[in-house]
């Protein structure tokens, strides 16, 4: 086991995974101290990095990309203090650092872990319910529902609708954006057939955010919803049999064609090795074999 224990917080390595406790220094940001302990496993883990520095070093944990709701949501535009996966490390602790860095390494060369992009979410995003109030608004997830609500800085044209509630089956996207330089930004929801959303002041289903401290909480109900949406890179479905795949027709329509076919003997065999494969490969049940051998056998 490895671990390093500092004011930003502590990390614990047990081969299979890192755990991250934040700590209570004043530079550990809201985010941090509302998500608690994260749970890291270790093929969820694309590398690991140690940068010294004068004054203190940071201890880094990259993350496969699509492994981390929070990460895909916020795109690497999280601020240095909210960010769960980095670790400032005092000088006198720099020999520690390295050490964990090198056994993180090395149970990922041991594990053949790819650090390659993520088709599935790995790790299990912010707990829910969770509720945050920034900027113009309030956005509460109970885990299937979505409802903001708006204050006294919301625009009137957005205020007057009411709160807005919808299911998370209803959303198309979610994203979140920090405010830079006199730009706002903001946590945005499309529903699935929506029109183009309006500007983020105007917009319903979107909280503006001023750049205030509180806006980085924002991100964990983004990735509260993202997580339980199908993840962006998952493998598209396999596409439905053809109907002129006997597998696709109901055996009533695939007996009389199989029947219907020429009774040369050299097709029926090659008609009955195929319908063994396919019951062999679980596409036929046993009762779907037997009826569409007896078609086959008729033509004999």
């Amino acid at each position: 086991m490895a671990e390093i224990i500092q004011k930003d917080g502590t990390w614990t390595f047990d081969g299979d995974t890192v755990r991250i406790v934040p700590g209570r220094d004043k530079g550990v940001g809201l985010l941090r101290q509302q998500l608690g302990e994260v749970v890291v496993p270790l093929r969820a883990i694309g590398g690991i990095s140690y940068e010294p520095g004068r004054k203190s070093g940071r201890l880094r944990l990259r993350l496969r990309d699509g492994a981390d709701p929070l990460l895909r949501v916020t795109g690497g535009r999280l601020p240095e203090s909210s960010d769960p996966y980095r670790l400032g490390v005092e000088p006198d602790r720099t020999g520690v650092a390295e050490y964990f860095v090198d056994e993180v390494r090395h149970a990922l060369l041991l594990d053949q872990v790819d650090p390659g992009p993520s088709d599935a979410y790995l790790l299990p995003g912010p707990a829910v319910p969770i509720s945050v109030a920034a900027g113009d608004g309030t956005a509460a997830f109970d885990g299937d529902r979505v409802v903001l609500d708006w204050n006294w800085t919301t625009e009137e044209a957005k205020a007057s609708g009411g709160a807005r509630e919808f299911r998370v089956a209803d959303v198309r996207t979610v994203e979140w954006a920090p405010s830079k330089g006199l730009e706002n930004g903001w946590l945005r929801f499309t529903l699935t057939g929506a029109p183009p959303a309006a500007a983020p002041k105007y917009d319903p289903y979107t909280v503006e955010l001023f750049g205030f401290k509180k806006d980085p909480l924002m991100a964990l109900v983004a990735a509260a919803v993202a997580v339980r949406m199908p993840h962006p890179a998952a493998p598209a479905p396999a596409p439905a049999p053809t109907p002129t795949s006997p597998a696709a027709l109901p055996l009533a329509d695939a007996a009389p064609a199989l029947a219907g076919e020429p009774a040369d003997h050299d097709t029926l065999l090659r008609r009955l090795r195929e319908l063994g494969e396919l019951h062999r490969s679980g596409v036929l049940t046993a009762e779907e074999f037997s009826a569409a051998k007896a078609a086959i056998l008729g033509g004999f």
